[in-house]
């Protein structure tokens, strides 16, 4: 639904029944406003949601989302205006803003092995951007038609995927790290036996249940530290003990920087994008398989993220993306007029969209959901879902207008955020693959920056300090 929802619309803007039913609007920023319409209400959702989701938990903020979702899609079909065209698309933006925020880390935290959160959060990702290329192969079928159908029935048919998603959510348990966070023993112990199909007693459930409450009680103490003023240094200048300001303030950077890089620019405007450097008739066609790459590029991290890192996955792709969007761009300036310019620009934009479906899709909401501390990891998950779409909500209002005013210079933009990115992950990203979320609290008690260290690994002797009399807080906690 996430992908479906961010491209459905893109494929019928042009399409003259759409045009017709809100009265086709003239001014040029009607178009990019009902679009980045829904990012917005999604940036904002994401905020808001951060003060009552830890309370409705993990599954309510996903059921609620998928209620909404239904709700904004009625809307958008039925809509004969501007104006109820964009109150439906802020109504889905608010559904994905809850979503978003919510299901990585229930992806994260229902993981029983510390190698489940990887494949879980790449195989979210296979999905949420193969409803991008759906959404366009839907569109592309039902814009051969010349009536109000055409494009009425690929905006309900959102519904589909919100009345699935909240249905099963309704018979799954939330995660047991909320249940304990919430003082709800016996629910956590229930389903922590049931994700690793235990008794509540075997050691196995009950050694992660005294990491679980000992990492709790080490975040609480950490609190009396907190204050806003290390947010303005991005958490650079964080004295708090198990640096919660930083890491809250990487689950807002990363997302923010990824859309910088490109993302939801290419998803929303391939056709334009495509229109600079390919010819009208092999626009549509090519817009459709540049979206197939995209999703096909996050198929290899569920195979490779446990085995290569979060880090490595990043950082390389960085890189690699760095130099295929400056070359693309030089390729772009050279102009259309010379085929063999065009199609080797098409296909270097083929291969970054492949590469960054890999490196940059699933890995940053996966690295984010497992840094972001236990007790504020609804405000971390909330911080991701914000800096997503924020940044989309600037991309995609301002794409269509640069590539319309200064051509192929906006690409320089993009460029800069690839460069950025590689900066951001070398100095500030450690390694969270293979340990549990709990001693991912330990990678950021050392000093200095992560990146310029080169040990990541929580030695014995860390874990000994950091647990050192709190293996009993919970049971007495309880008591």
């Amino acid at each position: 639904m996430y992908g479906y929802d961010a491209g459905v619309l893109g494929g019928v803007l042009l399409h003259q029944p759409f045009l017709d039913a809100i009265g086709n609007p003239r001014a040029t920023y009607t178009i990019p406003m009902i679009v980045a319409s829904y990012d917005l209400a999604a940036a904002v959702t994401a905020v808001v949601i951060a003060f009552f989701s830890f309370r409705m938990g993990r599954r309510g903020t996903v059921i609620l989302g998928n209620l909404v979702a239904i709700l904004g899609s009625v809307i958008q079909a039925s809509a004969y205006s501007v104006a109820q065209l964009i109150v439906g698309r802020l109504c889905t933006g608010f559904a994905i803003g809850c979503i978003s925020s919510a299901v990585p880390t229930y992806l994260s935290e229902t993981g029983v092995e510390i190698g489940d959160r990887g494949p879980a959060n790449a195989f979210n990702a296979i999905l949420l951007i193969s409803g991008v290329p759906l959404a366009y192969w839907i569109d592309y079928g039902f814009i051969m038609m010349d009536n109000q159908a055409s494009w009425r029935v690929p905006i309900i048919f959102q519904c589909i995927f919100a009345i699935i998603s909240g249905g099963t959510m309704f018979f799954l348990p939330d995660t047991p790290r909320w249940y304990y966070a919430v003082n709800r023993w016996e629910e956590g112990d229930a389903t922590l036996a049931q994700l690793n199909d235990a008794d509540v007693s075997s050691e196995k459930v009950q050694r992660t249940r005294q990491e679980i409450l000992a990492s709790i009680e080490a975040e609480l103490e950490a609190n009396a530290s907190l204050n806003w003023k290390p947010f303005l240094t991005m958490g650079i200048v964080d004295k708090t003990r198990l640096k919660i300001i930083r890491r809250l303030s990487m689950c807002f950077w990363l997302p923010m920087i990824r859309e910088w890089m490109g993302s939801s620019l290419l998803a929303y405007y391939s056709s334009v994008i495509l229109a600079t450097v390919a010819k009208p008739s092999l626009v549509s066609l090519l817009s459709g398989v540049l979206n197939i790459f995209y999703a096909l590029g996050c198929v290899p991290l569920y195979f490779t993220v446990e085995r290569v890192g979060r880090r490595s996955v990043l950082l390389y792709g960085a890189i690699a993306m760095t130099v295929l969007i400056s070359i693309f761009t030089a390729l772009a300036a050279t102009g259309p007029e010379h085929p063999a310019i065009q199609w080797t620009a098409i296909g270097i934009l083929f291969i970054f969209l492949f590469v960054f479906g890999y490196a940059w899709q699933g890995c940053v909401w996966l690295y984010c959901s497992e840094i972001a501390p236990l007790e504020y990891r609804h405000i971390g998950a909330a911080a991701t879902a914000s800096g997503e779409w924020l940044m989309t909500f600037i991309t995609v209002f301002a794409g269509p207008i640069g590539f319309a005013q200064i051509g192929w210079y906006f690409w320089l933009w993009v460029i800069s955020g690839n460069v950025v990115a590689v900066i951001f992950v070398y100095l500030l990203c450690p390694e969270t693959g293979g340990k549990t979320l709990e001693q991912v609290d330990y990678l950021f008690v050392r000093k200095g920056l992560p990146g310029l260290r080169k040990d990541f690994d929580v030695t014995e002797e860390d874990m000994e300090d950091a647990f050192e009399g709190k293996e009993k807080v919970g049971v007495q906690h309880h008591e």
